[in-house]
């Protein structure tokens, strides 16, 4: 069977992060939407997305498809579910189409024709960006669950400190010394070829990806995902970094979810409480105004490609765009769009050639090439995200 990942209904909720990819190559847990599609089902899937991200993320059609909405995580039993689909049949999770079976020949797809199967279980559903740190520790035990069941741990060092070690899981080639794991709260995973260095505090549920670093002293709270190939130090707690972004020095952030090819700068902060303690509110692409959360910790949404200078401030729910350059004294603004550059005393343009320039250093250092593709998605980007920038 071919199977299909579609972004649904819920793509403009999740801005920035899908100005630059798919719903289904969101992070969340250890692994993206994607990769536990792929690993549940056993096979490959293709995408179904905006035409600018097509050619990176393309569809493949066959005569008879399963199309699945990237929204929701998978489990066991929806995947056995889904596998039994025949024609003109969905699944639905009360009122969400799930998934349906779809032919080449269909023009359009109506539901009312189609036997509508109810799944009867519980499903993560990721409809808001803030959805992907709040129930990042859920995700991460799916995951965790999945990933490492029948398996066994790679040897901890006797120099590691560990609580409730049954429910921490290490990957060959990653090298670890003089840390302390608590995993009394939720389990913690140490992805193939990481580094810990000396003295990182860390409590579950907890993801190190592959090939990522922590850095010395670092103090990691439960609910944090660290993607591949990313270098974080200082206080983390309740982040989720999707892949190639580093936070390497000291400064505070929390409840908060940076994409990829983003730099934090060092001692940046950001708050993830309001001083009266009331309700956060976080810009929204689809209104374009400020929305509530119903979060009362809530901190930065942080697009691919943004930077932010040393002692950087972010105030209570900040959403940064796609390749903003943040820097200067005062506190930035809660919304600030993407490929913008300066700060509290203002900002101007962030003009393409130089974005590019950028890009190509930083992608080149973790040996990525930015190449034409990446640059037409970028530069699409640039365009539709004007009516933001007033300034």
């Amino acid at each position: 069977m071919n199977y299909i990942l579609f972004d649904g209904a819920v793509r403009n909720a999740l801005l920035p992060f899908t100005y630059t990819r798919p719903v289904a190559d969101i992070r969340i847990g250890i692994l993206t939407i994607r990769e536990k599609w792929e690993k549940r089902l056993g096979l490959t899937t293709t995408t179904l997305t905006e035409e600018y991200l097509s050619k990176k993320y393309p569809m493949v059609e066959m005569e008879k498809n399963i199309m699945l909405n990237a929204s929701f995580l998978p489990t066991d039993e929806l995947v056995a579910q889904i596998k039994n689909l025949t024609e003109n049949q969905a699944i639905f999770l009360k009122e969400e189409v799930v998934a349906f079976f779809a032919t080449d020949s269909q023009e359009d797809t109506d539901f009312d024709n189609y036997e509508q199967l109810a799944y009867q279980g519980e499903l993560l559903h990721i409809k808001n960006t803030w959805d992907i740190f709040s129930k990042n520790s859920e995700a991460i035990q799916q995951d965790f669950d999945f990933l490492t069941a029948g398996r066994k741990s790679a040897e901890i060092p006797e120099t590691v400190h560990c609580f409730n070690k049954k429910n921490i899981f290490v990957e060959e080639g990653a090298q670890l010394s003089l840390a302390s794991l608590n995993a009394t709260d939720g389990p913690i995973y140490i992805g193939k070829d990481t580094l810990v260095m000396e003295a990182c505090t860390i409590r579950g549920p907890f993801a190190l990806c592959e090939k990522a670093i922590l850095k010395m002293g670092a103090k990691i709270y439960k609910g944090t995902t660290i993607g591949p190939k990313c270098t974080v130090g200082g206080e983390v707690n309740n982040v989720v970094f999707f892949a190639h972004s580093n936070k390497s020095h000291e400064g505070y952030l929390g409840n908060a979810v940076l994409g990829e090819w983003c730099n934090i700068g060092a001692d940046t902060n950001n708050s993830n409480l309001k001083n009266n303690y009331a309700e956060v509110k976080l810009w929204s692409y689809e209104t374009k105004r400020f929305a509530k959360t119903g979060l009362q910790f809530c901190g930065l949404m942080m697009g691919d490609h943004s930077k932010c200078g040393i002692n950087t401030m972010f105030n209570t729910g900040t959403v940064i765009g796609v390749s903003a350059n943040i820097f200067g004294a005062g506190f930035p603004r809660n919304f600030v769009p993407s490929f913008s550059w300066g700060g509290g005393a203002g900002y101007s343009t962030y003009r393409m050639n130089k974005v590019s320039e950028v890009a190509k250093v930083v992608m080149k250092r973790k040996g990525i090439d930015f190449d034409e593709q990446e640059e037409k998605i970028l530069s699409h980007v640039f365009e539709i995200s004007k009516k933001f920038r007033n300034f």
